[in-house]
């Protein structure tokens, strides 16, 4: 069978303006920071620095949320319709410049450009067309009686999707109302940062949106904030537990997504082929820098070792490398810290007795790279089975019958997502009526929707972004005080 070589097909880096530094978008511009120690982005890929941005202080927090609490009363007055009208606008902006938003995603993230060009942007524009759409129906979403925002809400986004979690906290929160002040990871700030610009574009009020950079002690200000009404926050299950401890007690509202160890399960009469693409799609897209992940693969024991087989096959044909290339299959880790905690967990799963395998590839000398791994003789008691890696690494388990695979899939702390691949309906309605999950895809993977609300049970948090049930978390209801 003739095998065939992928000529390089680099997406060009012309369309992105890099600034060598960016300062925090507050009340409508770029300001300096006050008191803050500037810090460096770089891109995974090559460990080159992109850009300088600023950190923001404890002083620039208080300016931040005091711009939208400004802001506050004249947007949350604006008819619903008006609103909208911003948010269409942004949306429409997103799209013309959507070139330049994929190719600042992958310089930043690390991710292959096809992704964030086919997934990650249009998808956010999505959420602003979708949200721009319920901001003057409200009152017919069932969200309660006399439905109103709360007010300003921090919050604080992960580094896998930034854009796309960008899209998911601030487009609900100007829909109902609220006005917002947004943390990006300090590790992929560049796209939130170019979003401002775009909110500068639309005319959007100044202090609706402000946007602050930052690591950690930025994050904590923010949500500690005594002026922030509700919260929102995409991450890990640690944090999102001391933003739990940090806001109890208090009246702040809380949405919370975080970890998830999901299982993608897979019947004897599903369609193997189909299910194998679902699989690599499920743990290898993004890197593996996905909260839903399918990293346990639950394979019934009659077809396990077909599917091994199959599977090993197409990772054969993945392609590791440039995120600009438009061949790439797999891009960067995001950064030295998550390579780190990938070696160590994998090295973990070897010295517990777990067989690992990985396809021969060669890798870039230069960057934060890591080949897809998939572990077979895995068991329950292993940490790979029950430890979020967050990275492109596959444990696969096998099971009997379906009360088998339900006791496996729900033996986790986590409760985000779950996949199942069988060619009988009532096995999918039960399946999915067992497993504690709040996501469960059935013969697919990884599909999103903003229609479709997104959440988990369990420490995988609590809420839900996207659809009307998400609108919910930005409202307040009953008669007003």
């Amino acid at each position: 069978m003739p095998t065939f070589e992928y000529a390089p097909a680099p997406e060009s880096r012309s369309v992105v303006d890099l600034q060598s530094s960016y300062g925090l978008f507050i009340n409508g511009e770029f300001v300096d920071s006050r008191g803050g120690t500037p810090f460096k982005t770089i891109s995974p890929a090559t460990e080159e620095v992109l850009a300088e941005v600023c950190e923001a202080s404890a002083e620039d927090v208080d300016r931040a949320v005091a711009a939208a609490r400004a802001a506050f009363g004249s947007w949350s007055s604006l008819s619903g319709a008006d609103r909208g009208k911003y948010l269409f606008r942004i949306a429409r902006i997103m799209q013309e410049r959507a070139r330049e938003f994929a190719v600042l995603e992958s310089l930043d993230n690390g991710k292959p450009i096809k992704e964030s060009r086919d997934v990650d942007v249009p998808i956010a524009a999505a959420h602003f067309f979708y949200h721009a759409g319920w901001a003057d129906k409200l009152a017919y979403a069932s969200l309660g009686q006399n439905p109103r925002p709360h007010g300003v809400v921090g919050q604080v986004i992960p580094w896998n999707f930034p854009l796309l979690m960008l899209a998911w906290k601030i487009a609900p929160a100007l829909a109902t109302g609220n006005t917002v002040v947004l943390k990006p990871a300090e590790t992929t700030p560049l796209t939130a940062l170019l979003f401002a610009q775009v909110c500068q574009q639309a005319d959007l009020p100044p202090g609706v949106v402000n946007i602050i950079t930052g690591a950690g002690p930025t994050g904590q200000a923010l949500i500690a904030h005594q002026d922030v009404d509700k919260v929102a926050f995409t991450g890990s299950t640690a944090v999102g537990k001391a933003i739990a401890r940090t806001i109890a007690g208090t009246r702040k509202k809380a949405t919370l997504e975080l970890g998830g160890k999901a299982a993608n399960i897979v019947f004897d009469d599903a369609p193997v082929d189909q299910a194998v693409e679902g699989i690599v799609n499920g743990i290898f897209f993004n890197q593996g820098h996905v909260c839903c992940a399918g990293s346990r693969l639950l394979v019934q024991e009659s077809i396990a070792q077909e599917v091994e087989d199959k599977l090993k096959a197409r990772l054969a044909t993945l392609r590791v490398g440039d995120p600009l290339d438009k061949n790439t299959d797999i891009g960067a880790i995001n950064s030295a810290e998550q390579l780190e905690r990938i070696n160590t967990l994998v090295k973990v799963g070897e010295d517990e007795g777990a067989t690992r395998w990985s396809p021969e590839c060669e890798l870039p000398a230069n960057g934060f790279w890591f080949r897809p791994t998939v572990f077979t003789g895995v068991s329950q008691t292993h940490r790979i089975a029950q430890e979020e890696i967050f990275g492109p690494v596959l444990s696969v388990l096998t099971f009997r019958t379906p009360g088998e695979a339900v006791s496996k899939a729900n033996n986790t702390p986590y409760g985000l997502s779950a996949g199942i691949w069988t060619e009988k309906g009532s096995r999918i309605l039960w399946m999915a009526d067992q497993l504690k999950a709040g996501v469960v895809w059935a013969n697919t993977f990884n599909k999103f929707d903003p229609t479709s609300p997104f959440g988990g049970y369990k420490e995988s948090g609590y809420g839900r972004e996207g659809g009307r049930h998400g609108l919910s978390a930005y409202v307040t209801t009953g008669a007003a005080t």
